[in-house]
This record gives structure tokens, sequence and C-alpha cells, in this order.
């Protein structure tokens, strides 16, 4: 059960420079889960509408910024991020296009735990894809955000029954 959402706040894109929501917002809005989007998680306000979740595992994607260490603690299971790269090989923002830049035959997808450290946290599963010569960042992050759905989707129940022991980087 997802208990809510926390997303970037809606920003100004395309030509017209309208306001846009993320597409996690989107996604929740459909299916009728809370949108929570905080310009900071830092404020006791926004650990404590967090805790009132109750939830038992968090799980990130592409949130783009240190989550401050007070918001790992909350939940029983931990916070969980998936990156789209076979950590710990493209660390960072850009591990799409550094994958393609460095000509790397295969990528893939990461599922680890959130630590104080971005990017660090120990292996929990992952999954490679081939990185073919007409793939583009495009292309390739579709296919990688297809991918790390379905690991994430076999991932889950495993880690919150306790099935699966992280491994460091």
């Amino acid at each position: 059960e997802v208990v809510g959402v926390f997303a970037q706040p809606d920003e100004p894109a395309g030509r017209g420079r309208s306001i846009v929501p993320p597409p996690v917002k989107k996604l929740a809005l459909q299916h009728r889960i809370m949108v929570h989007q905080p310009p900071s998680l830092r404020g006791s306000c926004e650990l404590e509408r967090l805790a009132s979740l109750r939830p038992d595992v968090v799980v990130i994607a592409a949130y783009g910024k240190i989550l401050p260490e007070p918001l790992l603690r909350v939940p029983p299971r931990g916070c969980l991020n998936i990156h789209a790269s076979l950590l710990p090989r493209h660390r960072g923002p850009s591990p799409i296009a550094a994958a393609i830049l460095s000509g790397d035959e295969v990528t893939g997808v990461t599922i680890m735990v959130v630590t104080k450290v971005m990017d660090t946290g120990p292996i929990v599963a992952q999954r490679q894809v081939p990185v073919l010569p007409h793939d583009t960042a495009g292309s390739l992050s579709q296919k990688l955000s297809g991918l790390g759905a379905e690991l994430l989707m076999d991932t889950l129940p495993k880690w919150l029954d306790g099935q699966l022991a992280p491994q460091p980087q």
C-alpha cells in the first residue's frame, strides 16, 4: 500500500514556461494517493508529516536532493533508492548519460539503502540491460525506468520480509 508521495514542487517548463507537475504527482493523483510537495524536507513539520503516515519503507526515485538524516530514521525498514546505473559505476545525477558517454555495453538499475552520503549505500538488488548502439539518453531512460519498476516490484516484498541482505558497494 502506498501511503503517500512526496515530490518536488511543480516547476515552469517548456517554451511557455507554464507550471508543470512532476510525473510522479500526476500518477499519484490518478490513483488518489496523497501528494506533498514541500520546498524542502529539512523542516520538522515535513518530518512529522512523513512520520504520521507510518511508512514501513520509503522509496526514492530521481528525487535529486540529499535527504536529511532524521528522515532516514523514520521508516523501520529504511529508505531505498532506485538508481539508474549498476552502482558503484556512474554515481551522481547523470548516470544514463555517463553510461552512453563511457561507451558502456551494459548498464542497469540498482536498488540501494539510502545513507547520509549520496549513492554510497549498500546494494539490495541490481538488474542489467544492454546498451545498444542506437540507444540515446531518452531511449535508455525509458528502458531503465521500466526495468527499475520491475526490480522494485520483485525486491520490495522480499526486503519487507527481511529476506534480503544488503551488500556493500
